[in-house]
């Protein structure tokens, strides 16, 4: 009997909760697999897990998390609604006088995790994926993309009919003021856009080799 998409999820989920394919399984707490509804037509992606992700094996929580939460309410939009993961599933950090603090994740780990997410992309197949900051967008959508010329914008890619890039909540909460306020818009704007492409997609025609 076929797996449902839910099993075909879980069944990923519990053999990447085992993996030790890089350096990274030595200093993580969890790995952050993902949540959310997997028959969603919307799949939320981006760079990596932070500390709070890390200790709870979640994406997305802590101020971000809250963040792009208040931002998908503002659109009616609830985790239930889309399924939320991250390109790669486990903490990149650095320890420097006793403190443990986020860095960019080397080009090796994020090859070695890509199958994990490819997998979840595979099984999902969104219709729209909304990539959360830079790094997401360049896996996604084109290796040279730059969020301040073409975030908000829909490009074709090869895993999803539509892909669109949004500033990542983490750096919305560096700003302040204006460009807080400003920023938090963008992203409410984007995950709208999104979520009305893909009320337009189910219009859409599928296309067919015959």
């Amino acid at each position: 009997m076929e797996l449902t998409i839910t099993e075909q999820i879980e069944q990923l989920k519990t053999q990447c909760l085992d993996c030790n394919n890089c350096e990274l399984a030595h200093t993580r707490r969890n790995v952050v697999f993902g949540e959310g509804n997997p028959e969603s037509p919307l799949m939320i992606i981006g760079e990596g897990p932070g500390m709070n992700e890390d200790a709870t094996g979640r994406p997305f929580v802590g101020r971000a998390g809250a963040l792009l939460d208040e931002a998908l309410a503002a659109c009616r939009i609830g985790r239930h609604h889309v399924f939320i993961c991250n390109v790669l599933k486990c903490r990149a950090c650095i320890t420097e006088n006793g403190r443990t603090r986020n860095r960019p994740p080397a080009t090796d780990e994020i090859e070695t995790c890509t199958p994990w997410l490819e997998k979840q992309i595979e099984i999902i197949k969104p219709v729209v994926i909304l990539c959360l900051g830079a790094p997401s967008a360049k896996f996604v959508i084109k290796k040279d993309f730059k969020m301040t010329q073409e975030r908000g914008i829909f490009y074709p890619t090869k895993y999803a009919r539509y892909a669109i890039a949004a500033l990542h909540p983490a750096y919305i909460l560096r700003q302040a003021g204006q460009s807080y306020d400003g920023g938090k818009s963008l992203l409410i704007a984007d995950i709208e856009a999104a979520r009305k492409k893909v009320i337009e997609a189910k219009k859409e025609p599928k296309l067919t080799l015959f």
